[in-house]
């Protein structure tokens, strides 16, 4: 299409921010653009790249990229590469069978309809179901369920499809595109991959704009970290490197939706730099009004290509910031008193811990796991222990059965141990207080970097609780109950309702 200058003279950016491709000696490319621009749709630049990449040939005449990824904001134009070629396998290039694959029936009867109208624009159409291109003559076939394009002279075939469990089965495509591959999955990979391992040159196409959650788009993140050099990795992830048959192309801007802080929404600079289309079918002004309308993080990911951060990846860090919890770290804080303890036990009740909470001599407050231990037989003794000592203001715990076990059991001195049992409401205010204290505008708690509630911090996640959220494991080997606990701890410290008078002054070393 040809480009046309925004009112502000802005025009979308000319290469994407993340560009991997194999090694390949030439192209299908130009014989596509060429198709196109019979069609009436000449391409972008920026499409006239892809097409190129992912039309490329290594020296055996097998396509370089066996996979190709096209990853770009919605409305830039990314249906018109898969267009485009699905169009260069029928006509130019003689596969015998293109599966295109959409998460909805209706996106991909739409697309059905898209490629139908290009056929008509290359050639003259016949009757409602058959057109002569140049002598090559393609019947369209709208049967439910059967929806395609043949050329009647090879059987070549379009065939569109929407997406489930068993889509794909009994098919040996030559060619799969996968549009909307944010609603791809694991399942239906497997069911739509393997339909190509009898042919003899395959090739498989990814569109889509971001993950719409950490937990969605699986298939998606798994391509990002084999083909970003600036994708998140764990520790035990080896180097990137060029994956030799993985053509990968990300507009988006880097970072993450938990990440916005440092992004200005408002920079049309950033906007270009993630919308190649800006300026051709995207005007600056329709941006400003979705800026307007749609909440940040829908706009970063929508508009700008920002991807959110991975539910379940080895990275962690997923509620508190790396960087801000290594920021509160004293490893040579003291306590000072009063104090508060809480208690927090696994769901499987393998593990407990026993933390404290009070204020730092040297200002704000500070939060210490006192013990951290299996089992749960050891609990209610140690808090015997330890509220003899110390006197704490309140004792909080989460576990019933440990409360129960711990309530009025008796001090050396006769006193009982009282205990405040922690509900879903309490411990979606205690997740929020230890959020806001480390985390917030005005943090003012500090820890002592102590593993096991570090560990629990970068593997933690949330679960909604009410109008709220509490803490939740990313996965079942993380044990979360040092940062429940912690949480647990400097809430009751800024809950004075719950206070009872201290036992005696308490300094914790």
């Amino acid at each position: 299409m040809e480009s046309r200058t925004s009112p502000l003279g802005l025009l979308g950016g000319r290469r994407p921010r993340v560009d991997t491709q194999p090694a390949s000696v030439d192209s299908y490319g130009p014989e596509t653009i060429e198709l196109m621009r019979r069609a009436g749709m000449p391409l972008d630049t920026w499409q006239e790249d892809s097409i190129t990449a992912m039309l490329a040939v290594r020296e055996d005449g097998r396509w370089a990229c066996f996979e190709f990824c096209e990853w770009v904001s919605r409305q830039n134009g990314k249906g018109c590469l898969l267009e485009a070629r699905a169009l260069a396998g029928l006509l130019l290039i003689g596969e015998r069978l293109i599966m295109w694959s959409a998460h909805e029936y209706k996106t991909a009867m739409e697309s059905f309809r898209r490629v139908i109208w290009l056929v008509g624009r290359l050639g003259t159409k016949l009757n409602d179901n058959l057109y002569d291109l140049d002598g090559v003559l393609l019947k369209v076939i709208n049967t439910n369920g059967e929806e395609s394009i043949e050329r009647l002279d090879t059987g070549a075939r379009i065939k569109f499809v929407a997406r489930s469990k068993g889509s794909g089965r009994g098919f040996s495509g030559d060619v799969n595109l996968i549009d909307e591959t944010f609603a791809y999955t694991f399942v239906q990979q497997s069911a739509l991959m393997p339909t190509m391992s009898a042919r003899p040159n395959p090739q498989i196409v990814y569109t889509s704009s971001p993950p719409l959650t950490g937990d969605t788009g699986e298939v998606m993140y798994l391509l990002r970290h084999r083909g970003d050099p600036t994708a998140p990795r764990g520790a035990d992830d080896e180097p990137w490197e060029q994956d030799p048959a993985l053509g990968y192309r990300d507009w988006g801007l880097g970072g993450g939706l938990d990440l916005l802080d440092g992004v200005d929404l408002d920079d049309l600079l950033l906007w270009a730099a993630a919308n190649p289309s800006l300026g051709i079918r995207i005007s600056v002004e329709h941006v400003r009004r979705e800026r307007r309308s749609m909440p940040p993080e829908d706009f970063a990911r929508e508009r700008l290509g920002i991807w959110p951060r991975r539910a379940g990846g080895d990275t962690g860090w997923q509620v508190i910031a790396e960087n801000a919890w290594l920021a509160r770290q004293d490893a040579q804080a003291v306590m000072g008193d009063p104090i508060t303890l809480a208690v927090d036990v696994t769901p499987d009740r393998t593990w407990a811990a026993i933390a404290a909470a009070g204020p730092r001599l040297a200002g704000g407050r500070v939060a210490d796991v006192i013990d951290h231990r299996p089992g749960t037989g050891w609990v209610v003794p140690r808090l015997v222990e330890l509220a003899a000592r110390h006197g704490p203001l309140v004792i909080v715990c989460s576990d019933k059965a440990v409360a129960d076990q711990a309530e009025g059991a008796e001090l050396p001195d006769g006193t009982k141990l009282k205990v405040v049992r922690a509900g879903a409401a309490d411990m979606a205010a205690a997740a929020a207080a230890l959020y806001d204290a480390v985390a917030g505008t005005a943090p003012d708690l500090w820890h002592l970097g102590q593993p096991a509630l570090s560990t629990a911090v970068a593997g933690a996640t949330q679960r909604p609780i009410g109008d709220g959220w509490g803490w939740n494991r990313r996965s079942i080997t993380v044990d979360i109950c040092p940062l429940v606990a912690v949480s647990l701890a400097v809430w009751a410290l800024g809950t004075v309702r719950l206070h009872a008078p201290s036992f005696t002054p308490f300094a914790l070393t």
